[in-house]
């Protein structure tokens, strides 16, 4: 490795070398393959057997009709002594003319027929004459004789009547048969040479085929040892040797065809594996301080994550952040800064280490002034040297406090800036693209952390808003109306005093200690509902409880049912459900005159439902939707309610009929929120 090389170097995967030769090489190297000089000495082995083969049984053939012709021609030769027997036997002819005629005539077509097959042959037996050594022309010349001479004299024997003429005709037969049987000796004679000749032919045939067996056999030993066995087992030398984390091992190429290009990249791999092998152990080492790097970045990240989720106002966050990070990456310093509600302005909330000085100089800072500015304007991450500062963006003040080096993340939320925040280094540090990553991810973390504290800011706020919401509209349903009702009678007593009628004063009088009374019980119930906090096993006692005082309150009869079970919603759905409950029990010991009321609480795996039932009343729906909403305040607040936690509110009513209330709150849509 050269002095001027930093680090380990890292040679890419191994990958087989491309080749660089031109057409010519390449149709060389075509015409050099393997598996073409495999494919041709089978070819020719191939070729060669076949011939071999078709020469043995095309001899086979004709030694198979040469002997079928030999063995019709010693038939003919026996036939023509069978004639000339017959013919010697006078008595025969004497006794019975005609028949002697008619067996004499079925020879001679026996005869014909041999021969003319004999002259043709016959493919079907097989029947062949050879065709050497003049036999075909013999065989003709016999046939010839046969037609021109012997066949018309047999015949003339057979037609002729006359015994003496008969037998001057037997005279001259014996003597034109004689050299017929010589012929047929001679030819029969010259075809058992030909077939003797033929079957030596043979034999040496299949003796060559033994002998070219055997060299073939030589030959494709020799053939595959050089082109696949021997190349076969250096390169499985080569994998043994490397096993044996012998990388110097290389492989000779002994031929340009596909061995050759496996001993090549065998090669290309070894010298590969030899050069990451030297370099190991550097490689380990660079691998371990970056693990080392990458886990001590995973521990920054965990425990600022750790740190990020306890509660605390954004002050308290911030200050533990600075604190956890500074110790962490070394700094001597650290603050956070964050936009003003113009977002032209950056200020300081809290630092870390800093003179009072220094905080008083760097309150405020516009954005795109200085590092910082800088860094949210562009939402970037900025290092500087203040030994070597950039005029445009650094300035005096941390070069005066002694800060050598300064570090500048934005905290973002959404991928929006929010504010920056800085370390300050009393020595020179420099920083790697992973730090510059790992300050980014702190940022985000911080910026995070303080949106989830807005938005849960925001999410109380919302929360109290509702509730104060729904406290007035109780108030105005129960409270302004009872007030307004006392204001009225008052009216009425001040009325009845200036008449001095005292029967109207005390009905007046009872009417407003009536209507104190009532104020004083919904100012009770008022105070019950809004005190009212459950745990998740308290649902079932607490609406036993809301039972046993309209039970005390008035004379109506209460029942409670609970069906099923199922793992308890959240809290604050369940705490919703019991209001309603209430709502809907108030809206009974005002308005319904009941004398009973069910409620039925069921819990499933897929969630929660109750449902309120009495048997006052009623009330005509169709008729309740036309009238104002004021009158219906409580039935307005409790699907409010049910909405609030992803429930459904149904209500059920006729007159004189009772009316219910039910509720279903299913357990995915409570998750969901």
């Amino acid at each position: 490795m050269s002095a001027s090389t930093a680090g380990p170097q890292f040679k890419p995967p191994f990958r087989p070398r491309p080749s660089t030769q031109t057409n010519g090489r390449l149709m060389t190297r075509f015409k050099q393959s393997l598996s073409i000089k495999i494919i041709g000495i089978l070819l020719v082995f191939f070729v060669v057997a076949l011939s071999a083969i078709g020469l043995t049984l095309s001899i086979s053939w004709q030694l198979e009709g040469a002997a079928a012709a030999i063995n019709d021609a010693g038939s003919l030769r026996m036939r023509a002594y069978r004639i000339a027997h017959h013919l010697t036997r006078s008595a025969a002819i004497t006794s019975d003319p005609q028949r002697y005629a008619a067996f004499l005539q079925t020879e001679l077509t026996e005869f014909e027929n041999i021969l003319g097959k004999l002259v043709s042959g016959d493919p079907g037996r097989p029947l062949f004459i050879p065709r050497d050594s003049e036999i075909p022309e013999d065989v003709a010349t016999l046939s010839k004789y046969w037609h021109l001479e012997l066949g018309p004299l047999l015949r003339s024997i057979a037609r002729q009547p006359d015994r003496i003429m008969r037998q001057n005709e037997f005279t001259k037969f014996d003597m034109v048969v004689v050299p017929f049987v010589d012929g047929i000796n001679r030819v029969v004679l010259k075809m058992e040479h030909s077939y003797a000749r033929n079957t030596n032919i043979l034999r040496l045939s299949q003796v060559s085929l033994i002998g070219l067996a055997i060299i073939g056999t030589l030959i494709l030993i020799r053939f595959f040892f050089v082109l696949v066995i021997r190349p076969v087992g250096l390169l499985s030398e080569g994998i043994h040797r490397m096993e044996r984390e012998d990388f110097g091992v290389r492989v000779p190429v002994l031929k340009q065809d596909e061995f050759g290009d496996l001993s090549e990249g065998f090669n290309h791999m070894a010298e590969h594996l030899q050069a990451l092998y030297e370099t190991l152990e550097e490689r380990v080492a660079a691998k371990t301080r970056d693990l080392t790097e990458k886990n001590r970045e995973l521990e920054i990240l965990y425990a600022i994550s750790g740190l990020l989720h306890e509660p605390g106002d954004a002050d308290t966050l911030c200050r533990g952040f600075l604190r956890r990070t500074q110790t962490m990456l070394g700094a001597s310093a650290s603050s956070v800064r964050l936009l003003d509600s113009g977002a032209k302005s950056l200020c300081i909330t809290v630092g870390e280490g800093l003179d009072d000085a220094f905080m008083d100089s760097e309150a405020v800072l516009a954005c795109g002034d200085c590092m910082c500015g800088a860094a949210v304007e562009r939402n970037l991450t900025f290092f500087t040297e203040t030994d070597t500062p950039n005029p445009e963006m650094t300035r005096e003040t941390c070069r005066r406090a002694g800060y050598r080096t300064v570090a500048a993340a934005t905290i973002p939320v959404d991928k929006r800036p929010i504010g920056v925040y800085n370390l300050y280094f009393k020595e020179p540090r420099s920083f790697s693209e992973s730090d510059r990553k790992l300050l980014e991810a702190l940022g985000q973390q911080l910026g995070t952390a303080l949106d989830k504290q807005r938005l849960q800011a925001r999410e109380r706020d919302l929360a109290v808003s509702e509730e104060r919401n729904l406290l007035a509209r109780e108030l105005h349903d129960s409270i302004a109306q009872g007030l307004a009702f006392l204001n009225l009678q008052v009216q009425m007593l001040d009325s009845a005093l200036q008449r001095n009628d005292n029967a109207e004063m005390q009905e007046t009088l009872e009417r407003i200690r009536l209507g104190v009374q009532e104020s004083y019980d919904d100012v009770r119930e008022l105070l019950v509902h809004f005190r009212t906090r459950i745990d998740q096993q308290d649902l079932d006692e607490a609406i036993e409880a809301a039972l046993r005082r309209l039970a005390e309150q008035t004379s109506v009869a209460t029942h409670f049912e609970v069906q099923g079970d199922g793992a308890a919603l959240d809290p604050e759905a369940e705490t919703q459900l019991l209001y309603i409950v209430q709502e809907a029990l108030s809206n009974v010991r005002k308005h319904a005159q009941a004398r009973s009321v069910r409620v039925r609480l069921r819990r499933s795996l897929d969630g929660l439902s109750v449902s309120v039932q009495d048997d006052g009343i009623g009330f005509d729906e169709s008729a309740d939707s036309r009238t104002d909403e004021s009158d219906h305040i409580g039935l307005q607040i409790m699907r409010e309610r049910a909405l609030r936690v992803g429930g459904r509110i149904m209500v059920r009513s006729s007159r004189g009929r009772g009316t219910e209330v039910k509720l279903d709150l299913p357990r995915r849509q409570e998750e969901s929120h």
